[in-house]
């Protein structure tokens, strides 16, 4: 099976139309989320081709297939996380100037600052003081680094 277009997110489904239906998933790590073509095992070792007709990233959710009876459904894997909870704006903008100055992408939950896990990130956070916590956790879109330059 080749894949061009999803069908809609699991989350913009009503419970019923969700629950009636056998999920299979293909799991994914979050750097895979921006590939708009590649090949994928399914958790029933079935394959399937992604090649997405559309310029978009995969999300957490998304159906690549649907009938009356089953959907085929992408989820992703734990990242090895620095989940940053600062205590002030000061803090948060401290931080957010550092890891900009580092080009690192950044994805923000709450009041949390999610970036993957770098060891010289954490020694900035030890350092500056900035509260946070090492965790294995499911983001739902990829990190994503932003193109620029120092002209």
């Amino acid at each position: 099976m080749i894949v061009e277009q999803i069908v809609t997110n699991i989350e913009n489904m009503e419970k019923a139309e969700v629950e009636k239906r056998h999920i299979e998933k293909v799991y994914l790590e979050s750097a895979d989320l921006v590939k708009r073509i590649q090949r994928v095992k399914t958790d029933h070792n079935n394959e399937i081709g992604i090649r997405l007709k559309d310029p978009r990233d995969l999300v957490a959710g998304d159906v690549l297939y649907m009938d009356d009876k089953n959907m085929i459904v992408i989820d992703v894997l734990s990242d090895d996380l620095l989940v940053i909870k600062p205590h002030s704006l000061k803090e948060m903008g401290t931080i957010a100037h550092q890891l900009g100055n580092r080009h690192l992408p950044a994805q923000f939950e709450g009041d949390e600052m999610l970036v993957q896990y770098d060891y010289l990130v954490e020694e900035l956070l030890q350092d500056l003081q900035i509260p946070y916590v090492r965790e294995e956790r499911k983001v739902k879109q990829a990190f994503r680094h932003i193109g620029h330059s120092h002209d």
